[in-house]
């Protein structure tokens, strides 16, 4: 009887452990948002305040920009991509425990 109460308090562990993870993707997701949403206001600004300039004289400056740009939308892609990735494996994983262990299936729907 004991070592069956040791195996589910191991196994809630595991679980406890996994959505923690789970919630790490998700802050990691957040990030990614937040990066992504940076060019498009960058970019917001830029179109706003695009009669007080000329695009001819501040192209090197615009091509400098529009690269950075590219590359915060790149990184922000990446890092919801790959949270959303981690997640559905973290998912996957509660449900294989879930399906070995008869004592989380009470409490995880």
């Amino acid at each position: 009887m004991e070592t069956a109460l040791k195996t589910d308090a191991m196994v809630i562990n595991q679980v406890q452990l996994l959505l923690a993870e789970k919630r790490t993707s998700l802050a990691v997701m957040r990030t990614g948002i937040a990066v992504l949403a940076l060019p498009l206001s960058v970019i917001s600004l830029l179109i706003a305040t695009s009669k007080y300039y000329d695009v001819a004289e501040v192209l090197h400056l615009a091509s400098i920009l529009g690269v950075f740009l590219v590359g915060l939308s790149v990184l922000g892609l990446y890092l919801i991509t790959r949270s959303i990735i981690k997640m559905h494996a973290y998912d996957r994983h509660i449900h294989q425990l879930k399906m070995q262990n008869s004592a989380l299936r009470e409490f995880i729907d």
